[in-house]
C-alpha cells in the first residue's frame, strides 16, 4: 500500500462545496471521555445524513427496496471538535456515480461556522438486494445523485 506524500494535508471544505444540508442534533451520549463527539459517530452522521435524504426523495426503500446500498468503503478527516449540547449541519455531495456505485462526501459543520468541522466519503455499491450482486443504480435513483453532483 503506498502512502500519501508528507506534503498532502487536508483542509477543511466550505459550505459552498456542498449541495444541501441537513440538521442532525448531537445527543449526550455522543460524547466521549474527552469531551467532545466520539470519531466514531461521525460515520453513523455520515449514513444518516445520506440515507435519510435518499428516502425522503422516495427513492431508497430500506426494508422492500430490490436494490440496496453496501458501503465498501469510508474515511475521514477532523478539524475541530463537536460536542453535545450541538446542532450539526451535515452537507451533502455526490463526487462521482458508477454504474453500480456511489461516492458519497459529507462535510459536518458548526452551526453558523463557514468551514467544516470534519469531512470524509463513502462509496455504496448497490445491490439486488437477495442476491447481493451489483446492480445498475436505478432510473430514479440516478436522477437524485445526479443532482447532488
Amino acid at each position: 500500500m503506498s502512502e500519501l506524500p508528507t506534503s498532502h494535508r487536508p483542509t477543511p471544505a466550505s459550505r459552498a462545496d456542498y449541495r444541501v444540508f441537513r440538521e442532525i442534533t448531537t445527543r449526550w451520549m455522543d460524547n466521549d471521555a474527552y469531551g467532545h463527539v466520539n470519531n466514531v459517530v461521525y460515520y453513523s452522521w455520515f449514513d444518516t445524513a445520506v440515507n435519510a435524504y435518499l428516502i425522503e426523495r422516495g427513492v431508497l426503500d430500506i426494508e422492500r427496496g430490490e436494490t440496496i446500498g453496501l458501503v465498501i468503503e469510508t474515511q475521514c478527516n477532523y478539524f475541530e471538535p463537536l460536542a453535545f449540547p450541538q446542532t450539526i449541519e451535515a452537507g451533502i455531495r455526490v463526487a462521482r456515480i458508477g454504474s453500480s456505485s456511489v461516492r458519497y462526501e459529507v462535510g459536518l459543520f458548526a452551526r453558523d461556522k463557514p468551514l467544516c468541522a470534519a469531512r470524509g466519503h463513502f462509496v455504496h455499491v448497490y445491490v439486488d438486494r437477495s442476491t447481493r450482486r451489483p446492480a445498475a443504480l436505478p432510473p430514479d435513483l440516478l436522477s437524485v445523485l445526479k443532482g447532488l453532483t
